[in-house]
């Protein structure tokens, strides 16, 4: 059974003459007929009686058009789905992220995305850059949020930029300060978190390749907890632009400055499936809503100098 002999049954049904049937479908009467006639060869019974006026529905035929309705309904109303998604409107979107991104930056992209899009759904996987990129390439989410890496059957994207930036509570004395020197915060205590991930290795190599070994260190295993050390005067600590903003804001932390190094600093990039061809739909607009975001721009409140 062919949706188009569906289609040419509920039309005729519905006219109740053949030719114009026929028109109404941009078809010859030929045709339509032989649509019927297969139709009718399938369902074992006939569908319509021919009378001088057109032609009018038997019993099966009348128990029949119902169902065909329904179907074709069905049909209509998949097809504007499918239209729907495609032009981003509608469906689920998959996303997976790092932890600094899915914490500081994830949150207010989503908000505003659905306050665009309020008939999607979204699934958000969280992991450190490189689960998420094996989520990507599983196909288990669409899109990834990661630090920039390389992998053959992966496209990026540019996303953001991650700098650290050395944060201090303000009665610290390096708060009061223009700027200081790496050597200085190597004898600071260091606030430090989460060994297990890429940041924990970006402030490492940071005093490597400047040629230091802070003296005093403590870690701890997320972010969250590092600023809350901070805060209390137990030490500085380097970590994400992002993950501080909000502090640095309030002046809860203060931003200092270090004279003689650049900043740390990471590329954070979408990343999808080469094979998927470019990107359509919800993906689409979420990576247009993601060119447009402006993150990590707050400088932080500087203290008055003492």
């Amino acid at each position: 059974m062919r949706l188009a002999q569906i289609e040419g049954f509920v039309e005729v049904a519905r006219s109740q003459k053949l030719g114009q049937a026929a028109s109404e479908l941009f078809i010859t009467q030929p045709a339509l007929t032989a649509r019927i006639q297969r139709l009718e060869q399938e369902l074992g019974v006939p569908l319509f009686v021919r009378t001088p006026t057109g032609m009018r529905l038997t019993d099966p035929g009348r128990t029949f058009l119902p169902w065909a309705v329904r179907a074709l309904d069905a049909v209509d109303e998949g097809r504007r789905h499918v239209e729907e998604i495609a032009r981003g409107g509608a469906g689920e979107l998959a996303i997976g992220a790092a932890p600094a991104v899915s914490t500081y930056v994830l949150p207010a992209l989503l908000k505003s995305f659905s306050d665009d899009l309020p008939n999607v759904s979204l699934v958000v996987r969280t992991g450190h850059s490189e689960e998420i990129l094996d989520m990507v390439l599983r196909g288990e989410v669409e899109l990834g949020l990661v630090r920039a890496l390389l992998h053959p059957q992966i496209q990026s994207m540019p996303f953001y930029e991650e700098t650290l930036v050395l944060v201090t509570d303000p009665s610290h004395p390096f708060a009061a300060r223009t700027r200081i020197s790496i050597v200085e915060i190597a004898e600071a205590q260091l606030i430090l978190f989460d060994r297990t991930s890429s940041y924990h290795g970006l402030t490492s190599s940071f005093f490597r390749e400047a040629g230091v070994t802070p003296r005093g260190v403590m870690e701890l295993d997320n972010i969250d907890a590092a600023k809350k050390m901070v805060q209390q005067g137990l030490g500085v600590a380097l970590l994400p632009q992002t993950a501080v903003a909000g502090e640095l804001a309030d002046g809860s932390l203060v931003a200092v400055r270090i004279a003689d190094v650049e900043p740390a600093r990471r590329q954070i990039v979408a990343v999808r499936r080469k094979d998927d061809g470019e990107p359509t739909g919800l993906v689409a607009a979420f990576m247009q809503k993601l060119s447009g975001a402006e993150v990590g721009r707050s400088r932080g409140r500087r203290p008055r100098r003492r």
